[in-house]
């Protein structure tokens, strides 16, 4: 429950973002002239249930901070690095029960378009990018022969929808989801096991953000 908490608080600061910024609207006519955006959020993460074909393995839900960074070519497109700033710690279940965790970090970059004018109260976008997440800890997880269980890292394309608050013409409120489509190659003692792990994440965040 306290991994909830700070979703739970920027879900209220979107919630009170676009009346806030309605009643400054005469001052937003320097929003465009704002070219770098920084956030800062939580996400909660979940992966495809069953991802490895002919295993009951499967990974709970994890929850971290994230960061981005974004250059706005133009009002509308923008370029975006995010990332995880620490690790979704995923529980790894099999029928037998808990097995450990694999934890996963992920980066990515992507372009964006953002509709409306700047100074919109309330402003949608959507981005596609490619991503790469680092995983590790599989070395507390094992399958049945006693082999410790871990993933290579997963890389492939990355989808974003999202939309943000104006608060002011200098701060925002965010709110996305993240669908990341790839694999990553399953290892036995470190060693390739040659199947594969079709996880497909989902991340779903809320965050504070700064433009400049």
């Amino acid at each position: 429950m306290n991994k909830m908490r700070p979703l739970m608080l920027a879900l209220s600061l979107t919630a009170i973002a676009p009346a806030a910024f309605a009643q400054d609207a005469n001052d937003t006519a320097n929003t465009d002239a704002k070219r770098f955006a920084v956030v800062g959020g939580y996400a909660v993460q979940k992966v495809d249930s069953n991802p490895v074909d002919n295993s009951s393995m499967n990974l709970d839900g994890g929850s971290a901070a994230t960061l981005s960074a974004s250059w706005y070519a133009t009002p509308n497109m923008a370029v975006e690095l995010w990332g995880a700033a620490d690790k979704f710690e995923q529980r790894v279940r099999t029928d037998a029960g808990k097995q450990g965790n694999i934890d996963a970090q992920p980066l990515a970059l992507s372009a964006q378009y953002h509709f409306l004018q700047s100074n919109a109260p309330i402003r949608p976008f959507v981005g596609l990018g490619y991503y790469e997440t680092n995983y590790s800890g599989g070395n507390n997880v094992r399958n049945d022969l006693g082999q410790h269980i871990g993933f290579e890292n997963g890389k492939g394309a990355m989808g974003t929808v999202g939309v943000d608050f104006n608060i002011s013409p200098s701060w925002f409120a965010r709110a996305d989801a993240r669908y990341m489509h790839g694999k990553s190659d399953v290892t036995f003692d470190g060693q390739s096991s040659g199947e594969e792990a079709k996880l497909n994440p989902w991340v779903v965040g809320v965050g504070l953000g700064a433009r400049f």
